[in-house]
C-alpha cells in the first residue's frame, strides 16, 4: 500500500492517498481534543519525510517527538494495520532536528527585530493603530540612519533616542507622543518577561537548515518544542507567521513541483487569527496563496474549521476531519461548515458522520487527478511507524547532540548594533557637554581675575618684573586651570573605560 509518489493515509472503502504533487496545495486537519489529530499529523510528517520532503511542525504536547525513535508497534497499531489491510506496515524511525525558542529542549531559534518588521511586532505586542504608527516610524528612522535592530535592547535604545528627538522626528515622519513610546516600552517589558529576549537576536535561523535531507534522502522533520511556548500564545503565533513569511520571501519560484520543497504544520492555528486585525488576516491569506508556487505546503491543525477565516480556508485543498462535538450552537455551526467544505458522498450524510467518528477515524478528501477534490471517505487512519508518544529527555539530548546543526545556533552573537551606536552617541554628547562646561568655567575664572586685578597708574616705563600681588594672582589662576584640566582628563578616561 506504500507508493513512491503518494502518502498512504488510511482506508475507507478504498485506500486513501495524498498525491505528493498536490502536497503544496495546503491542507487542514481538524477535530475535537482526543480524536487523533496528533497521530494524523505524525502520519503525514512520516509520509512526507519518507518521500524526501523536509517537514516543520510545532509540538504542543511533546507527543510528536517520538518520530525520532524507532517504533515498537503496540497492540492497537498492529490491530489497526490488520483491520485496514496494511500488509507492509513496519516499524521505522525518521531524521529529526529539535528546535526551541528558549533553547531548552532543542537548538535555539532566533530572529532579529529588523527581520520581524513593524507589522508582526505590533501584532506580537498587541499595539493599537497609533502605537503601531510610532513603531513604523522607529523602523523607518533606523533604516534612514543605518541603525541595526537585532534584539530587544536595540529597539528600547532606539525608542529612548526617538523620545529625546521627538520634536525633530515628529516634523520629519509624523507625530511621536511620549504616551505611545511609553506604551510600547511597557509591552516590550511584558514580552521580555515571557522569554522573548531569547528569541530576538543572532545567529538568526537560516531557512536552509529547515530544508535538509539525510544520507538516505529522507527529509528532516524539524520539531519546535512548543509546550512552554504556548504560555505566550501571541509569541508562538507571530513566530510561526514570521517563519512562513520568511519562506515566502527567500525561496525561489518553482511552480508545481513533483513534490513539495517543504511542508509546514501550524498546530493550534486558531491562535494566529484570534483577535487579529483584518490587515493581518489579509497578509496571511496572501502569503498562503502565494507560497504554494515556492513549493511550500501549509497545513493548519486546529479543533474547528470555523477557527480559520473563510479567505484562508478556501486555500486548503487537502482535508482530514476528525470527530466534532455538536452540543452548542457554535459547535453545530462548525459541523455544518466542515460538512459543506467536502465533496459529498452519496453513501452517507457528512454532517451526521462527523459527530459519529471514533478515535482514529476521519473524513478524508484530497486532490486527485487534475486537481479535483476526491469524494469524501470515512477513513480509518493508518498507524504511524515510529514511536507514538514522547521520547525521554536523555533520548532528546542524544538527538540534539548528533544534529546536523549542532553548534551553529547554540551560542548567541551580540554584534555592534543600534544599542551600541546610540550608547556611544550619548556618551560622546555627554563628554562634549562636559568639555564645554569646563571651558566655560576656565573662561569665567579668567574674567573674574581680570575684573578683580587692581588698577594702577601708567608707569613711565614698562617693566617685565611682577609685583608680589601679581605673582600671587597668576599662581592662583594657574592652579585653578590645572585642577580643571585634571578633572576633564579623568572624565574622558573614565567614560572611555566604561565604553570599552
Amino acid at each position: 500500500m506504500l507508493a513512491d509518489d503518494k502518502i498512504f493515509l488510511g482506508t475507507s472503502t478504498q485506500p486513501e492517498y495524498l498525491a505528493l504533487k498536490y502536497g503544496n496545495r495546503h491542507g487542514l486537519v481538524t477535530g475535537a481534543t482526543g480524536t487523533g489529530k496528533t497521530v494524523t499529523l505524525q502520519v503525514l510528517a512520516e509520509g512526507f519525510s519518507a518521500a524526501g520532503v523536509p517537514v516543520f511542525a510545532a509540538d504542543i504536547k511533546g507527543d510528536l517527538s517520538g518520530v525520532g525513535k524507532m517504533g515498537q508497534a503496540q497492540g492497537w497499531q498492529t490491530q489497526r494495520a490488520q483491520d485496514i489491510g496494511f500488509d507492509d506496515f513496519s516499524d521505522d524511525v525518521f531524521p529529526v532536528i529539535f528546535w526551541d525558542l528558549f533553547g531548552r529542549q532543542g537548538h535555539p531559534v532566533r530572529a532579529t527585530i529588523s527581520e520581524m518588521g513593524a507589522l508582526l511586532l505590533s501584532r506580537m505586542l498587541d499595539l493599537n493603530d497609533t502605537q503601531e504608527g510610532v513603531l513604523n516610524i522607529a523602523f523607518k528612522l533606523a533604516d534612514d540612519e543605518g541603525l541595526l535592530l537585532l534584539d530587544l535592547k536595540d529597539l528600547r535604545a532606539l525608542l529612548v533616542h526617538i523620545q529625546e528627538r521627538a520634536k525633530e522626528i515628529s516634523a520629519r515622519y509624523g507625530n511621536v507622543s511620549t504616551a505611545s513610546i511609553g506604551a510600547i516600552q511597557r509591552a516590550l517589558l511584558v514580552l521580555e518577561q515571557q522569554g522573548a529576549e531569547n528569541f530576538f537576536g543572532e545567529r538568526a535561523l537560516e531557512i536552509a537548515d529547515l530544508m535538509r535531507t539525510d544520507r538516505d534522502g529522507r527529509g528532516f522533520i524539524s520539531i519546535l518544542a512548543a509546550d512552554e511556548l504556548m504560555r505566550a500564545p501571541r509569541l508562538y503565533a507571530t513566530f510561526l507567521l514570521w517563519l512562513l513569511s520568511e519562506l515566502f520571501e527567500e525561496l525561489p519560484e518553482v511552480g508545481d513541483p513533483d513534490k513539495p520543497k517543504l511542508v509546514f504544520f501550524f498546530d493550534e492555528a486558531h491562535l494566529l487569527f484570534d483577535g487579529a486585525p483584518k490587515v493581518l488576516i489579509d497578509k496571511v491569506e496572501q502569503v498562503v496563496r502565494l507560497v504554494r508556487s515556492k513549493g511550500v505546503g501549509v497545513y493548519f491543525v486546529t479543533q474547528n474549521p470555523v477557527d480559520i477565516p473563510e479567505t484562508v480556508l478556501a486555500q486548503l485543498s487537502n482535508r482530514v476531519q476528525h470527530a466534532l462535538r455538536a452540543y452548542t450552537p457554535r459547535e453545530q455551526k462548525a459541523v455544518k461548515v466542515a460538512a459543506d467544505t467536502f465533496r459529498p458522498n452519496p453513501a452517507f450524510s457528512t454532517a451526521e458522520v462527523i459527530t459519529q467518528l471514533g478515535i482514529g477515524e476521519a473524513l478524508v478528501s484530497v486532490l486527485e487527478a487534475k486537481g479535483i477534490p476526491s469524494m469524501v471517505g470515512r477513513t480509518m487512519i493508518r498507524p504511524p511507524s515510529a514511536q507514538v508518544g514522547p521520547i525521554t529527555p536523555a533520548e532528546r539530548e542524544a538527538i540534539i547532540a548528533a544534529s546536523p546543526v549542532a553548534g551553529l545556533y547554540d551560542n548567541p552573537i551580540d554584534r555592534d548594533s543600534a544599542f551600541e551606536v546610540l550608547t556611544r552617541r550619548a556618551r560622546d554628547k555627554q563628554l562634549a557637554e562636559e568639555r564645554q562646561r569646563q571651558d566655560d568655567d576656565i573662561r569665567k575664572t579668567q574674567r573674574t581675575y581680570q575684573d578683580e586685578r587692581p588698577r594702577r597708574s601708567p608707569a613711565p616705563r614698562s617693566s617685565s618684573r611682577q609685583t608680589p600681588t601679581e605673582a600671587a594672582m597668576n599662581s592662583l589662576a594657574r592652579t585653578v586651570a590645572n585642577r580643571l584640566g585634571d578633572a576633564l582628563v579623568r572624565g574622558i578616561l573614565g567614560g572611555l573605560k566604561r565604553g570599552r
